[in-house]
């Protein structure tokens, strides 16, 4: 007792005086602070309390009851399953709730309460009490109050909206930057998400391949049809592949023009094609995709812009899809291999590829070369080595050589290299000559085709002109040498054949209806005559066809094609029934020849300006030769767009997923070529 300040007291009890029996309890007892929780009473055993309802002090007079009230409904922290309110008895004899005081129900401890603070009970059942107390916090029912641990770290439901569009943002990263489905499981990627978003929980790979991209194609899908009906005309481009899983596949684009003169292209399916690719199988192909995505429209074509296979124009033909346009990206390919297939040129290219392939295999070559060119201030550039089946490389290989033409030649008499270099001859002075004005000769068609490979302005209007460009830049001159004039031959012949009888027919037009080449500079008199006349003649057909066109019913789409073969015609006038024929031919064809008068009359227009956006400020006032021009900008002039999808699959297609479904190959191209975000 010595030990301790006059405001402590030590206690001890002899609950019962067997001595198996007795237990001693200490509690020190303190004063009450503004801090600290106050025991009133002393410690007893569970042992001792199960002999005793009511404990007693030293006169033998009872303390207080063991009894308990609950504490009230609206109490919901979870520590009140734990503790009540002590009952005690007044002066009269009756119990008395005493709410200054609560009890714990697992050793009968009074613990003092400050209304609403709960810390004293808390603090009791840590010490006392872990077990059952972290029982009780693992049993807590879902709608009781939850603590600040559980509330950051409960995991949103993979239905909730945020979860959704953080699964949805996930899926068109993959989609649109070309990640495999394995970049879900990856532990830096989920580490990067939980960090973001602590209550994320991760779906599987399977979910996205399955669940999340499907739903995400549909949706897509459902957007590309709906804007490819609101287009008067479409266009579609066809190409076929091979990816590196020897799977052959058919890429199918569409384009169109939409009310606002704004130019829209869309990759429509990238579908396997196991069987031989003949026309008969192509066709099928073509038929299938026109079917699927809705293409087939009343009164309209479906132009087909292909390479210039064979297969390809028999495959158009069966699918009774026209007009059919080579591309003439393909088309300048095969005149330019044509000129550089010429005997002269291929040596001169074989000497160049020598030399180039001579850097290319020596580290120490490509050092000395290096050297040199810091030396004679050229810039740091290696040489290049052509590919045969592009021409354009070839065309790179050789403004590559003449612009290292003095580091070459002194990199290979160096020390370093002379002894290695003997077989190796560098370029003469009529080499060089001969290579610069091949230079002159390919460029040109280069900037064409690069040209021809914009999807955002108008292409097939530019085939004319450009043709013709590339003719008159063929012929010879007094100051070519053999192998250049060889040369050009080769190329003016090969481009001549091209475009003959009614496709040329149908470039000039297109043309024409090109605000920037409506002069038709490249033709004669008489020739810019006939195309206009042509031009009058099919926009009369197309009118006569809009008026032909019969009415259907609101509700027709949703009937069977039995009960909507037939719609009854609107009834006409008499004097329609009577003159309609004659009068009303000649009021359209007077009013497209003012149309036309008119048009040739404007004013001129840069070929750096847009022509949509021409004829989006003047369709008003014509608006015949507008929808005319419709049909004929829409179509693009090369297969480029099906082709550019060959680099997207190889992307996609790679080694590390050879193994990749081909529906899955479908749908990621769609999906990377097709998705808008912002």
């Amino acid at each position: 007792m010595n030990k301790h300040s006059p405001a402590e007291q030590i206690i001890v009890n002899y609950i019962d005086h067997d001595p198996l029996r007795c237990v001693v309890t200490t509690t020190v007892v303190k004063p009450i602070g503004l801090h600290a929780a106050r025991y009133s009473i002393q410690t007893t055993s569970q042992a001792s309390m199960a002999d005793s309802d009511t404990r007693k002090d030293e006169n033998n007079n009872p303390e207080f009851e063991n009894e308990i009230a609950p504490a009230p409904a609206a109490f919901k922290s979870d520590v009140w399953k734990h503790f009540g309110f002590a009952v005690s008895k007044n002066a009269k004899g009756e119990k008395v709730v005493d709410r200054q005081w609560t009890m714990c129900k697992h050793c009968h401890i009074k613990v003092r309460y400050n209304m609403g603070n709960t810390s004293n009970m808390r603090s009791h059942l840590t010490t006392h009490h872990p077990e059952k107390f972290a029982d009780s916090l693992t049993k807590k029912v879902v709608s009781g109050q939850k603590t600040l641990k559980e509330a950051f770290s409960t995991t949103m439901p993979h239905s909730s909206a945020r979860a959704q569009e953080i699964t949805r943002y996930i899926a068109e990263y993959i989609a649109c930057d070309l990640r495999p489905f394995s970049a879900v499981d990856g532990k830096g990627f989920k580490r990067l998400v939980a960090k973001l978003e602590p209550k994320y929980q991760m779906p599987s790979r399977a979910h996205f391949s399955q669940t999340v991209f499907p739903a995400l194609y549909r949706e897509t899908k459902e957007r590309v049809m709906w804007n490819l009906k609101q287009s008067e005309c479409i266009a579609i481009t066809t190409d076929g592949w091979t990816s590196r899983a020897t799977h052959s596949y058919i890429t199918i684009t569409a384009h169109g023009l939409t009310n606002e003169w704004e130019m829209q292209s869309y990759v429509l399916q990238t579908r396997q094609l196991s069987e031989s690719h003949t026309g008969v199988n192509i066709a099928e192909f073509l038929k299938s995709a026109v079917k699927e995505w809705g293409l087939d429209k009343i009164g309209t074509r479906i132009a087909v812009v292909t390479d210039n296979a064979s297969n390809m124009r028999v495959a158009v033909k069966e699918a009774e899809l026209s007009p059919h346009i080579r591309c003439f990206a393909h088309t300048l390919n095969l005149a330019s291999q044509a000129g550089l297939k010429v005997n002269a040129v291929s040596r001169l290219l074989g000497r160049v590829r020598r030399v180039a392939s001579f850097f290319h295999r020596s580290s120490t070559a490509t050092a000395v070369l290096t050297t040199k060119q810091k030396l004679l201030n050229l810039p740091v550039h290696k040489l290049i080595i052509d590919v045969v089946t592009r021409w354009n490389s070839s065309l790179d290989m050789v403004e590559r050589y003449l612009e290292q033409q003095q580091a070459v030649p002194a990199a290979l008499l160096s020390d370093e290299l002379r002894h290695k270099s003997r077989e190796i001859d560098t370029l003469d002075t009529s080499d060089i000559a001969n290579a610069e004005d091949l230079v002159k000769i390919l460029l040109p068609i280069k900037k064409a085709t690069t040209v021809l490979c914009d999807e955002s302005q108008p292409t097939i209007s530019l085939i004319s002109p450009l043709k013709q460009m590339i003719q008159d830049s063929m012929a010879t001159d007094n100051h070519d040498s053999n192998a250049i004039a060889q040369m050009k031959a080769a190329i003016l012949k090969d481009l001549t054949d091209r475009y003959q009888g009614e496709d040329e027919k149908f470039m000039q037009e297109s043309s024409a209806l090109d605000p920037r080449f409506r002069t038709l500079q490249h033709l004669g008199s008489g020739e810019r005559e006939d195309v206009f006349e042509r031009i009058k003649f099919k926009a009369s057909q197309m009118q006569q066809q809009d008026q032909d066109v019969l009415p259907r019913s609101p509700h027709a789409a949703d009937l069977d094609d039995s009960s909507a073969s037939f719609v009854p015609p609107l009834k006409k006038h008499a004097l329609e029934d009577l003159l309609g024929s004659s009068f009303s031919s000649n009021q359209v064809t007077g009013g497209i020849q003012a149309e036309i008068d008119s048009y040739c009359k404007e004013t001129l227009v840069s070929l750096s300006a847009c022509p949509l956006k021409w004829w989006r400020e003047n369709a008003g006032r014509y608006p015949i030769l507008s929808s005319l021009a419709k049909t004929y900008l829409c179509i693009p002039a090369t297969s480029v767009p099906s082709e550019r999808v060959f680099s997207t699959a190889g992307d996609i297609v790679n080694a590390q997923r050879s193994l990749l479904l081909p529906c899955n190959v479908d749908l990621l191209i769609f999906l990377k070529k097709n998705l808008n975000i912002s």
